[in-house]
């Protein structure tokens, strides 16, 4: 691998409400907090086989989403990805050949893989809406410590900034993209 550098990569779609969790994570992420040594925060979206090169550059990926497994809303779990074979994961519908099949498309050329964990998170509800339920507003601030809480046990210092956009904010910058002009 070219790449010894930590990635969080964030996958989902924000127009089918909780599924677009991770994706509004990684951009709370960018804005509120600095990191050391660097890492690369990726809002994924929708992209599936598009990401295929991320994995093949890259030592250490988290990978963000919204995931099916049959518990409370707002449930998170941080799962190697080598054990999520049919959890719904990222699969179907907008994601089409979602991140897990890029590391199986990696086993299959004979490439190395990178070491990869899924934080994932029980979303209330996927319809065509932009947003979140309350539920995931409620859990939001949990997964964000729960993915700091993964980034400190790599050895990567989290700071907070000083000025903070709260989660809402952030939802209204991809409601209104030209807010942030």
């Amino acid at each position: 691998m070219n790449s010894t550098k930590f990635v969080v990569l964030g996958v989902g779609n924000i127009l089918e409400k909780d599924d677009g969790i991770a994706v509004y994570a990684t951009s709370y992420l960018e804005k509120n907090y600095h990191f050391e040594p660097s890492i690369e925060i990726i809002n994924g979206g929708v992209e599936g086989i598009n990401l295929l090169n991320l994995f093949m550059e890259n030592d250490h990926i988290l990978i963000l989403d919204a995931i099916n497994i049959d518990d409370e809303a707002g449930s998170i779990y941080h799962i190697p990805s080598n054990e999520l074979s049919g959890y719904g994961i990222n699969t179907g519908g907008a994601h089409e050949v979602g991140v897990l099949q890029c590391l199986d498309i990696l086993e299959l050329m004979n490439k190395p893989l990178p070491k990869s964990t899924i934080l994932g998170i029980i979303p209330k509800t996927v319809e065509v809406n932009i947003g979140l339920t309350q539920e995931m507003k409620k859990a939001f601030s949990i997964y964000i410590e729960s993915i700091i809480n993964i980034l400190k046990k790599e050895n990567i210092v989290v700071t907070q900034n000083k000025s903070i956009i709260n989660l809402d904010a952030v939802i209204e910058l991809f409601k209104n993209p030209k807010i942030e002009s």
